[in-house]
């Protein structure tokens, strides 16, 4: 039997994603040597990062925002779910890992919208389609990885992690197979795991979030399947929230269709109409917003019997607020859009019962008009979302589902970045976790979206540098 590769480093970073390349690029900078486990093997391989739409935010705020107000916003927006630390440490450092990026040659531009004055440039949301190749999320890869390489580390393509070696309770290394199937084992005083979350592993989507994944659709670059989960639940680790995801409303019809991901979302008229079942009852308060609507729709009995209803004046006005907005873009790209001026001729074209959507939506236009929504039955929300009545004609419906870009949950960690063990009392010696593997910030019973950027930079940064201030031996 071939002896395992030996490889010898300071810190060895499992995933080459944005949180992975923070973290080697950041310990490197401090003389220490970082290799990088990527378990694919092309030279721009496919990870979230690379799709990303590049806009650096907190809960749809500046990130140069007061660090009190930031800090407010989290813990808003997850209902109080999010660990302390972890809420206070992204308040606090956002803008500082951005500025941090841009001195080692990462390029923004401001956005169109108030939050967004941090975009990776060049902007990578297209009209149509899944265009990232040379756009802000695949430079920003590229550039790191020059960086890292100048610095003395390097990624080690087609090399996937699949355990953590634990001496006596200390994380020592990881061990492996490359894509040749050749063992190896990289032995270092700090494993940092940065591969994502699980959003692709079908069986954990199942266990946690959707009793039908096959009905949620993949938004994202199918690489996260959750064995940085694995491999710390099997070292003692804790484990935070595991049912909530970001997303958004897509047309049902992106399944059949690569043109209708990742944009244009359906969101904002989901937020101004009603969203209902193949029974034409509603099942969601849309006033908590497009991920909010994702996540239940994720979670019902059939993720692939929803079906969202307008008007013309939501249409013109809530469907073109976004640079890819659903109006014009999706009769541009062909989706299936059921059109007709009575919600008696809407209901027989989308098969629904037309004496209970008339019924519905006749219940619906006289809340709004009565500011009585909270009275609905699910309540309906107004504080971020206007309610719109459903009078003007023609009226629409469009056949929606999930679309799954990245899992909430995930690892316990601290405000440094440390896993913590089962009973979050204690870290775990040499073992970190950062980006979309860890949980603790975001999610909640609301699905509480902070930001996937925002929340990699931070901890990546964080982790990086308590290994920089605390070495450990090897």
């Amino acid at each position: 039997m071939t002896a395992p590769e030996p490889i010898t480093c300071d810190v060895v970073v499992i995933g080459a994603g944005v949180s992975g390349m923070i973290a080697a690029v950041r310990v490197a900078q401090s003389g220490l040597r970082a290799i990088v486990l990527e378990q694919l093997t092309e030279d721009r391989y496919l990870c979230n990062s690379r799709l990303t739409a590049g806009v650096w935010h907190c809960c749809a705020t500046d990130i140069l925002s007061d660090p009190d107000v930031l800090y407010s916003k989290i813990v808003e927006s997850t209902a109080g779910t999010a660990r302390t630390d972890l809420a206070k440490a992204v308040a606090q450092d956002g803008a500082r890992v951005v500025r941090w990026m841009q001195s080692v040659g990462i390029r923004f531009i401001k956005g169109p919208y108030s939050y967004q004055s941090f975009v990776l440039s060049p902007p990578s949301v297209t009209p149509q389609g899944c265009e990232w190749r040379g756009r802000g999320g695949d430079l920003m890869l590229r550039t790191f990885e020059a960086e890292l390489l100048r610095l003395g580390g390097t990624v080690l393509r087609g090399h996937k992690a699949l355990r953590l070696e634990n001496k006596s309770g200390l994380i020592t290394g990881v061990s492996g197979e490359t894509a040749t199937g050749r063992q190896f084992t990289a032995t270092a005083a700090a494993v940092v795991i940065a591969d994502g979350g699980f959003q692709a592993n079908e069986a954990l989507i199942r266990q946690a979030i959707a009793p039908k994944p096959e009905g949620v659709f993949q938004r994202n670059a199918g690489t996260g399947v959750g064995d940085g989960l694995r491999m710390a639940q099997d070292v003692g680790a804790g484990i935070s929230g595991l049912e909530g995801f970001y997303g958004h409303i897509l047309s049902r019809d992106v399944f059949t269709n690569d043109k209708l991901w990742p944009y244009p979302y359906l969101d904002y008229i989901a937020t101004a109409g009603v969203i209902v079942d193949k029974h034409a009852e509603r099942f969601i308060d849309e006033g908590l917003g497009g991920v909010a609507i994702a996540n239940a729709i994720a979670a019902s009995p059939d993720p692939l019997d929803k079906m969202l209803i307008a008007d013309q004046r939501i249409w013109t006005e809530c469907g073109a607020v976004r640079l890819v907005s659903p109006n014009p873009y999706l009769s541009k790209a062909g989706a299936t859009m059921h059109r007709s001026d009575s919600i008696e001729g809407l209901a027989q074209q989308c098969g629904l019962d037309p004496e209970r959507l008339q019924a519905l939506v006749h219940e619906h236009n006289s809340a709004v008009k009565a500011h009585a929504t909270a009275h609905l039955v699910p309540s309906r929300t107004t504080d971020k979302y206007t309610a719109h009545p459903i009078e003007t004609a023609p009226f629409y419906a469009f056949p929606v589902c999930a679309g799954i870009t990245y899992t909430m949950g995930g690892i316990s960690i601290n405000g440094n970045g440390q896993v913590l063990n089962a009973t979050e009392d204690q870290h775990i010696p040499g073992l970190y976790a950062v980006g979309c593997a860890t949980g603790g910030l975001e999610g909640g019973n609301k699905g509480g979206y902070v930001g996937g950027l925002v929340k990699s930079g931070v901890t990546a940064l964080r982790a990086a540098e308590h290994i920089i201030e605390h070495p450990l031996p090897q």
